[in-house]
């Protein structure tokens, strides 16, 4: 999330020092082009809730200061409480027809906006008019959000997967933490010392149930060169050799070595849960697992850190990478497009302010440091400007991400109708972690008629 863009993992990302939240709650404008009183409102969801005092409040300030900077906009935050992290109900909202003016979604939700009706073109405002580091937006990520080569959205996070790894249990099977796996066979020989030291560790963890076990052998398929469909993205493709390999040392680590322990069909919240409590070896993940193991786990941040990801042989050929943004409702008036962007181009997309205010949430203890959101383009002048600001306040050790950041793996995002997907592949994660006779051309045979099923209803 990282979450897949599962929305459990998304939501976590929301805390490197941000803060999303109030102000009032409706979705409706005061009137057709959104202005009263000669000032420009617009709504926008996915505020933190209100436990999250610290989060809130920063929110709050943010509004205020954009507001005091911007007299004539006013913007008005909507709770939707946990709808932003669950595929469900934000698919329930775009069908009611009850979403915001701005309504944050992942990436694997364009095409779920576009065929609603409710994604408003927003190309020819985006610009450095609106938002003035537009040009140091990576273009990959535009595109993500683009179709026909119209913009529909505005990036506001993205990441990528690697090998998280906890330095601890490393040390204590006698592993190298400065020299962690980078093969597929690299990881089964690290996990089975892992496991070898009893105590319910398991060497090696992974997710396959909630969409989040087709999410990681989407990830794990690239690290093999793979790809889930198509180039046209017409059919799966995926039973493969490659993807039988994802299943295969899946199989051989659970059942050849017993090194992933004997609980399974773990989702997002199982796995980190176990992580914390210092029973999980390794496990694929984003720079801000890390992050949730911490804050909503009680663990600790010494204890991690992250490799790329591997490969099967040497170095992987690609990693997942994910990531969300801001759609606008369809019917909004060029001056509540303009009056957004200008928002999240404060809130999302500027050095030193909202998200990336890491003066702000350095004292208040939420990590700085991580090597996410990557939303600026490498050597970019507003890339230089974050890392610089995120290297001066750093109050997690950098170095525990020093293999990850300089070892890049090639991004590749997310498969078309990546969640319906991602639940059809559950079922095969889940076999082969479940069942010691499971047979992986069955498994892949399966998923792979289910998935153009779905693809040819789509068409």
């Amino acid at each position: 999330m990282s979450v897949p863009q599962y929305r459990k993992t998304a939501a976590l990302a929301l805390v490197a020092g941000l803060g999303l939240s109030l102000a009032a709650c409706s979705t409706k404008s005061d009137d057709a082009t959104g202005s009263a009183g000669g000032k420009v409102t617009v709504t926008v969801d996915c505020q933190p809730v209100g436990s999250q005092k610290e989060l809130l409040k920063n929110w709050n300030d943010d509004v205020a200061e954009f507001q005091r900077q911007n007299p004539d906009i006013v913007i008005k935050s909507v709770s939707v409480g946990e709808q932003c992290n669950n595929p469900p109900d934000f698919t329930a909202r775009l069908a009611g027809g009850t979403v915001t003016d701005l309504f944050y979604g992942y990436m694997t939700d364009l095409q779920q906006v576009l065929d609603s009706g409710q994604a408003m073109d927003i190309t020819e405002y985006a610009n450095k008019d609106t938002v003035p580091t537009w040009d140091s937006v990576d273009p990959a990520l535009k595109e993500v959000f683009s179709d026909g080569g119209k913009l529909y959205a505005v990036p506001a996070k993205n990441y990528s997967m690697g090998l998280v790894y906890n330095k601890v249990l490393f040390q204590q099977a006698g592993l190298d933490v400065n020299n962690p796996p980078k093969t597929w066979p690299e990881v089964r020989a690290a996990a089975k010392k892992i496991s070898a030291l009893g105590n319910g560790i398991a060497g090696y963890s992974e997710y396959s149930a909630g969409n989040t076990g087709g999410w990681h052998f989407t990830s794990l398929l690239y690290s093999q060169g793979g790809q889930v469909l198509t180039e046209d993205g017409k059919k799966a493709d995926f039973n493969n050799a490659m993807g039988k390999q994802v299943l295969q040392n899946l199989k051989d680590m659970r059942y050849g070595d017993n090194s992933m322990g004997s609980r399974q069909l773990l989702q997002w919240g199982d796995l980190l849960t176990n992580a914390a409590a210092g029973k999980v070896g390794m496990f694929i993940g984003a720079p801000d697992a890390t992050q949730a193991i911490v804050s909503q786990f009680q663990g600790k941040f010494q204890d991690w850190a992250m490799a790329p990801l591997p490969g099967q042989d040497g170095p992987a050929k690609a990693t997942l990478g994910g990531g969300e943004g801001y759609f606008f409702k369809k019917g909004l008036s060029p001056e509540q497009v303009k009056a957004g962007l200008k928002w999240i181009a404060y809130q999302k997309l500027t050095p030193g302010k909202g998200q990336f205010d890491y003066v702000r949430a350095k004292p208040q203890n939420y990590p700085v440091g991580l090597p996410q959101p990557l939303l600026f383009a490498g050597g970019s002048e507003a890339q230089k400007q974050e890392l610089e600001l995120r290297k001066a306040n750093a109050n997690v050790d950098t170095a525990n991400f020093a293999l990850f950041e300089a070892n890049p793996v090639p991004i590749k995002g997310e498969p078309r109708n990546a969640q319906a997907i991602y639940a059809v592949l559950d079922a095969a994660m889940s076999g082969v972690l479940t069942n010691p006779n499971a047979n992986i051309d069955a498994l892949l045979k399966t998923a792979e008629g289910k998935v153009n099923q779905l693809l040819a209803a789509e068409s």
